[in-house]
């Protein structure tokens, strides 16, 4: 099954795609705590591509598209045409180093690696796409 949610890249659109996968997910029998860690590591991702790649410039758009294998879990794509950042070039700060410089990022990323079981970043002239895989049991 395959849901698709396209956005301008808007922060105060950020609720409501945090509104669209959790709606997606809750069809399929994840519990509450699964659907919230989710919708968390969606939601970084897309606050992070619509801030810092596309400076918040609401004639641009992002577009998340859920695809759900019983077999295999969750595939998100999200899709847009900026500038590329790849997450798995992400060097962790350590939660040390964060708390000493008094940083107020640098978090989100993180938990987007921590949570998801694998993340590519397919790119092309048009598009690119940040793929976050959970393997999962779904109902």
């Amino acid at each position: 099954m395959k849901y698709c949610y396209k956005v301008p890249c808007k922060k105060e659109k950020l609720k409501e795609i945090r509104c669209f996968v959790k709606e997606v997910l809750d069809k399929h029998g994840l519990s509450e705590v699964e659907v919230s860690t989710l919708v968390l590591a969606i939601d970084e991702v897309c606050a992070n591509l619509m801030i810092h790649s596309h400076g918040c410039n609401p004639k641009e758009s992002i577009e998340i598209e859920i695809k759900v294998d019983k077999g295999k879990g969750l595939e998100f794509n999200i899709i847009d045409n900026a500038e590329i950042f790849d997450i798995n070039d992400y060097q962790e700060p350590s939660i040390e180093d964060i708390i000493k410089k008094q940083r107020k990022g640098g978090i989100g990323l993180i938990l987007v690696k921590r949570i998801m079981d694998d993340i590519q970043i397919i790119s092309d002239k048009k598009k690119h796409v940040c793929r976050l895989v959970k393997k999962i049991h779904i109902n």
